[in-house]
C-alpha cells in the first residue's frame, strides 16, 4: 500500500493551471508519487498527462462532476485513459438524493447503469463517503445498500476513514467488511473543535495524519489485510496553517511508522 496526496487539500492553490502545476511539483518534492485529482481548475487530459509525467506522479483516481459521470460516461472514461487513470470517483451523493430511501433509489437508478458501462470499458466508479451515509434508511445505511446493489467489479469505495469515524462507525470492522472493494481510501484525522469557535466551518478540527485522535496504526494494518493499494491524505481545511506543510507532515508521520508506504 502506497501513500498519496488528495489534491483537494490544495483546492485554493490549484484554481489556475499555473497554480496546479506548481502544486504538482511541490507534492512530488515532498516524496509523494501518487495523487488524486479533485477540486482543481479545469484542465485538458493531455495537459495533466504531461504534467504528471514531468513530476514522476501517477493519478490513481479523480473526483468529477456527477452529471458528467451519468451523462457523458464514455467520454469521461476516454479522457481518463489519456492520463492513465481508470478509477473515477463521486465525491458525494448529490444533495437532493441524501437522507431518504427514495433519494437513494434515484441515485441507484441513475448511477448503476453508468457504473456498469464504466466497468465494460475497463474503468471503475468509486464512491466517497461523508458521515450521513451511515444513517440508517429502513434498516440499512447507504454504504451497505451500495455494496449490496452495485456489483463488486463495478463499484469501489474510496472510504474516508475520518468521516466514517466521526459517524461512530467501527472503522476497522468496516474496512474488513469492504475487503476487496477498497483499492484506495482517504486518510483523514481530527480533534475536537477548539472551544473558542475559530474553526467551526466543519464539525471537527481536521489535522495532519497522526496529529489527531484516530487510531491510524489499527486502520493501516486493517487496510493492508483488505487489499488496499493507495492511502490518500485528505485534509479539507488547514485553517491558519500552510496546506503544503500539513501534507508534508502527514507524509512524514505515516512513512516514519510505515516506511514501506513511500
Amino acid at each position: 500500500m502506497q501513500i498519496g496526496a488528495q489534491l483537494y487539500t490544495l483546492f485554493r492553490q490549484t484554481n489556475t493551471l499555473e497554480g496546479f502545476e506548481t502544486c504538482l511539483k511541490k507534492v512530488a518534492g515532498m516524496g509523494y508519487k501518487v495523487v488524486q485529482v479533485s477540486g482543481t481548475c479545469a484542465y485538458e487530459p493531455e495537459w495533466l498527462r504531461d504534467k504528471l509525467a514531468e513530476n514522476n506522479l501517477k493519478c490513481v483516481i479523480t473526483h468529477i462532476d456527477t452529471k458528467r459521470i451519468s451523462e457523458e460516461t464514455e467520454k469521461v472514461v476516454s479522457e481518463h485513459r489519456i492520463f492513465g487513470c481508470n478509477h473515477i470517483g463521486i465525491g458525494g451523493m448529490p444533495n437532493e438524493m441524501r437522507g431518504s430511501l427514495e433519494g437513494y433509489k434515484e441515485f441507484k437508478k441513475i448511477f448503476l447503469p453508468a457504473a456498469l458501462k464504466m466497468r465494460d470499458m475497463g474503468a471503475k466508479l468509486m464512491y466517497h463517503n461523508h458521515w450521513f451515509e451511515f444513517d440508517k434508511l429502513d434498516g440499512l445505511d447507504v454504504i451497505e445498500r451500495l455494496a449490496e446493489d452495485f456489483p463488486e467489479d463495478a463499484l469501489g469505495f474510496t472510504l474516508d476513514l475520518g468521516w466514517a469515524a466521526f459517524a461512530k462507525s467501527d472503522v476497522v470492522k468496516l474496512i474488513c467488511d469492504l475487503k476487496g472493494r477498497l483499492p484506495m481510501i482517504h486518510l483523514k484525522d481530527y480533534k475536537d473543535l477548539p472551544e473558542d469557535g475559530r474553526f467551526n466551518n466543519v464539525p471537527v478540527y481536521l489535522r495532519p495524519i497522526y496529529e489527531g485522535i484516530l487510531d491510524y496504526d489499527a486502520y493501516i494494518n486493517a487496510l493492508k489485510g483488505a487489499g488496499c493499494e493507495y492511502a490518500l491524505v485528505e485534509q479539507d481545511f488547514t485553517y491558519d496553517e500552510d496546506p503544503f506543510d500539513c501534507l508534508k507532515r502527514s507524509f512524514d508521520n505515516v512513512t516514519n511508522k510505515f516506511p514501506e508506504m513511500k
